[in-house]
């Protein structure tokens, strides 16, 4: 049995998904609504950061985690180089937002983590955030919104998984 999906008689090399194909230009529209729209530059005003969206993601990483991170594990967790993360973090610090601190299993090593006002500052940003797709779905049933966020939580693990595998044949 093949692992790759049949070809549709009508198109040669497109696999034959005709819900996948009516989803793609809706995902494309989605995800350039989300991270070009004024969605996320509002949120940030709101919350007083400013329009630089890459230290937002650092702060957005950084207060969804468990636990303080080391920059290469940010820069996973944003899947971007690890010296980007680094400019984005020494600003961050310049701004008060984030603070290094001692790894106590590694004495060389820092970890990045919150000041109580970069954390004040994501959660207003979440907060605007949250609250907006909150007010999106407020139509929908409850089901449908659970049903949204674990299918969704689903399918970013599974297309950050895959693109890892790539990005491992690459190497």
């Amino acid at each position: 049995m093949s692992a790759e999906p049949p070809e549709s008689p009508g198109s040669p090399g497109v696999p034959e998904s005709p819900g996948f194909l009516a989803m793609l230009p809706r995902l494309t529209r989605l995800s350039t609504a989300v991270s070009r729209g004024r969605l996320v530059e509002r949120a940030a005003e709101e919350a007083g950061l400013g329009r630089d969206r890459a230290a937002v993601g650092v702060l957005v990483t950084l207060r969804t985690a468990d636990r303080p991170l080391r920059i290469g594990e940010i820069a996973d967790r944003m899947q971007v180089v690890g010296p980007h993360i680094t400019r984005q973090v020494q600003a961050l610090e310049k701004r008060g937002l984030v603070r290094r601190i001692p790894d106590p299993h590694d004495a060389r090593a820092r970890l990045i983590e919150p000041t109580d006002v970069g954390a004040e500052a994501v959660d207003r940003y979440l907060a605007f955030v949250l609250g907006w797709f909150t007010d999106t779905l407020a139509d929908w049933p409850h089901k449908d919104r659970d049903d949204l966020v674990r299918l969704l939580a689903r399918f970013a693990d599974d297309v950050t998984a895959r693109l890892a595998l790539l990005d491992d044949e690459d190497d």
